[in-house]
């Protein structure tokens, strides 16, 4: 037993941070069920406006994500992942809040998915600056991966624990959880000491639009940079696409309700849990090169399973679960190891305003995605959309083939990736 609290088990501020995470996450999940089932069930929203609910969760990226990673470089990465998580949670306290007043309305849930989103670009991208300062080097992939262990067990967990209770409170009074573990993370967060370097002087910056070009610069330098960008852009236009009808295609073309969506997200939940735990020895045998490519690949192919359903009605939830299980694992095994080469070749003085940049290129296709995925299920209907961004969503794997990234055989510095 002992010889199992090695590493980062026995690093005590890495440990609040991570419990900070897994409350957060928890909450997050239940909340991320609770908006599109108000909108679909509550609300009896179109295609259209559900795929509105979801661009507007996204488009903060587009707006705030260059800005953010300007403010993340210039200030102490911890005071703002506080401050993110308090006014996530103040934003949230409003959807029961208008249930009961009777105000709830689809316009009212785009403008909070609005808010929170910005606050979650925020959170995100101060989050990844943030964990270089906390751990190691040589800790960064451990680091991300027992996150994404705990991330997807709340995947696992939060779902299906989720469907009961929108089933019982209703998913407005659902979404009080999520609030309460935002309070929670940034206490837990506020006790966890970490030396952050000091931020650059004001004298010595050289304007919001100049720092920005800077994040630009760096990226547009890296080849390995690049081809995540066009490799996660891709991901998350044809991810957004599929999502922005996923749950109406679940609760009216399989006649699914709350607990059964739960339950079909809960297998996303387990299947991001076994990703989590298998990337860390995948790609000590691999490289992280490698396996970036064939997550990237298996993340397309096993989301085929779900159009595909509609052929075999008699086993459509199974496949569907399936599908589900085997796309979570890929995203994650894709995740931690695309988050760490980043932060291994990133200057600490950089971290946030490459973080932005990828996330504004890469997560810009997010919102999207979403109006074109909503657009397309008024269009040829919920199965075809679904067959259309899974399609899209195989050539992903393609732009690392082609690049660097799939000579990586362990995780890289600034010095061994030439420009």
């Amino acid at each position: 037993m002992r010889s199992r609290f090695t590493g980062l088990w026995r690093h005590r501020e890495f440990l609040k941070y991570w419990t900070a995470s897994a409350v957060s996450d928890v909450g997050s999940q239940i909340t991320a069920l609770a908006l599109p089932l108000i909108g679909a069930l509550t609300l009896a929203a179109t295609p259209w406006q559900m795929g509105l609910l979801g661009a507007a969760g996204g488009a903060p990226i587009l707006l705030v994500g260059l800005f953010a990673g300007v403010w993340v470089d210039r200030l102490r990465r911890r005071p703002v992942l506080i401050a993110a998580d308090v006014g996530r949670a103040l934003l949230l306290l409003t959807i029961p809040l208008a249930s009961m007043a009777g105000l709830l309305t689809i316009p009212l849930l785009c403008v909070v998915a609005l808010l929170v989103g910005a606050l979650n670009v925020l959170f995100d991208i101060a989050h990844l600056a943030f964990l270089p300062v906390l751990v190691s080097r040589e800790q960064i992939v451990d680091g991300n991966a027992k996150l994404e262990v705990t991330a997807a067990g709340a995947q696992a967990v939060g779902p299906s624990v989720g469907g009961a209770l929108i089933g019982f409170l209703g998913a407005p009074f659902a979404v009080l959880l999520d609030a309460l573990s935002f309070l929670v993370s940034g206490w837990l967060i506020k006790r966890t000491r970490a030396t952050e370097p000091a931020p650059v002087a004001a004298a010595a910056r050289s304007g919001v639009w100049a720092e920005i070009r800077e994040g630009m610069r760096e990226v547009g330098r890296q080849p390995v940079l690049r081809a995540l960008i066009a490799a996660s852009g891709t991901m998350t236009f044809f991810g957004r696409m599929f999502n922005a009808v996923y749950i109406l295609y679940m609760t009216r073309d399989l006649g699914l309700g709350p607990v059964g969506v739960g339950l079909v997200l809960a297998a996303g939940g387990i299947g991001s849990l076994a990703g989590a735990r298998v990337t860390g020895p995948t790609t000590r045998r691999f490289g992280p090169g490698p396996m970036l490519v064939v997550s990237q690949f298996m993340f397309g192919l096993t989301g085929l399973l779900v159009p595909l359903a509609v052929l075999v009605p008699e086993v459509a939830l199974v496949m569907v679960v399936g599908s589900e299980f085997g796309q979570w694992m890929a995203v994650i095994v894709y995740y931690v190891n695309a988050v760490s080469v980043r932060q291994a070749i990133t200057p600490n003085r950089l971290q946030g305003r490459v973080n932005a940049t990828m996330r504004f290129f890469a997560g810009g296709a997010m919102p999207i995605g979403a109006l074109v995925g909503g657009a397309l299920g008024g269009v040829i209907g919920l199965p075809w959309t679904l067959v259309v961004a899974e399609l899209g969503a195989l050539l992903g794997f393609v732009w690392l083939l082609l690049s660097p990234v799939r000579t990586l055989r362990m995780l890289p510095t600034v010095a061994t990736i030439a420009p």
